[in-house]
């Protein structure tokens, strides 16, 4: 029990990662990044490739956060005039595109059956509960270490002119702001989140294909930050936290239904999470730790 909890809470720790990445580019900057699977695909191949050619697993992680965070500034470069659903769209189809390249690109990335045998840290020297531990502590160090970097960056000159381009990037501009040269970076720093988180994911599972990296990925994402807070760094985490434990604990209302087929099941636990998720932001629409500026979440959310 203790090693599957162990299991489960790297896997929130790598969601509460991505959501912060996510939060970044949405909640601090107003760009709406759909293509987060596409950067946590690109990380975790890119770590994956690496280490398992002999480099060291530390080098593979950063290398999968510093190409994601190359790939993001291209497609920041790339859809710098594209605001709300145009950018959504622009970032959705970037993400199925990496996803299709990785299924078809057999000489790079095996296609659909994946690269498998990715090393982890002391993977065979020590037990399964032992390295989900080891693991875990890893995943725990990094997501600190990512929040209070953002954490300085929100409260820094720099959080701040993310908010102005956020709230209206003409008036940035005016000001003498480079938007362009901040939406590029904002958009780079958060690729390179996921790229990280994409990375300790496929050092975790020692296995990586492309059916991961399909856009019901991106939605529990995408739910977890609406849900936790948009805006808000602490509220991702949250988000992330909350979303894990309604996936993994709607497994246990298995013998309540008992007379539905295990499809049936399926079906029911997704009809389950969403009426919960919607519960909660039918209470609070702003998610359980909104932006102390108040407000944020929902008008980010409302089409122009």
């Amino acid at each position: 029990m203790l090693a599957y909890l162990a299991a489960i809470s790297v896997t929130a720790g790598i969601y509460a990662l991505m959501a912060l990445g996510v939060n970044l580019t949405w909640g601090m900057t107003g760009m709406i990044n759909l293509g987060l699977a596409g950067f946590f695909a690109v990380g975790g191949y890119t770590t994956a490739l690496l280490t398992k050619s002999g480099v060291a697993i530390p080098l593979g992680v950063l290398a999968g956060g510093a190409v994601a965070a190359a790939t993001g500034a291209v497609v920041a470069l790339v859809t710098a005039r594209l605001r709300s659903d145009y950018l959504a769209i622009v970032t959705l189809g970037f993400s199925e595109s990496i996803r299709i390249a990785a299924s078809n690109e057999i000489w790079l990335t095996n296609g659909s059956d994946g690269i498998a045998g990715i090393p982890g840290p002391w993977r065979g020297a020590v037990s399964p509960m032992q390295f989900n531990l080891l693991f875990l502590t890893i995943v725990v160090l990094v997501l600190a270490a990512v929040f209070l970097l953002l954490h300085r960056l929100g409260v820094a000159p720099f959080g701040r002119v993310l908010r102005a381009i956020r709230d209206d990037e003409d008036v940035a501009a005016v000001a003498g702001k480079h938007v362009l040269v901040f939406k590029v970076k904002a958009f780079a720093m958060g690729a390179a989140v996921l790229g990280v988180a994409g990375a300790l994911y496929a050092h975790a599972m020692s296995f990586i294909a492309p059916d991961i990296f399909a856009p019901l990925l991106t939605l529990n994402i995408i739910l977890a930050l609406v849900a936790g807070g948009v805006g808000n760094n602490a509220g991702a985490v949250l988000g992330a936290v909350l979303i894990v434990a309604l996936l993994e604990g709607s497994r246990f209302a298995a013998p309540l239904l008992s007379f539905l087929s295990p499809a049936q099941f399926a079906a029911a636990r997704e009809l389950m999470i969403a009426v919960l998720l919607l519960a909660i932001l039918r209470v609070l629409p702003d998610g359980i730790l909104p932006e102390r500026a108040g407000g944020t979440a929902r008008r980010l959310q409302r089409p122009e």
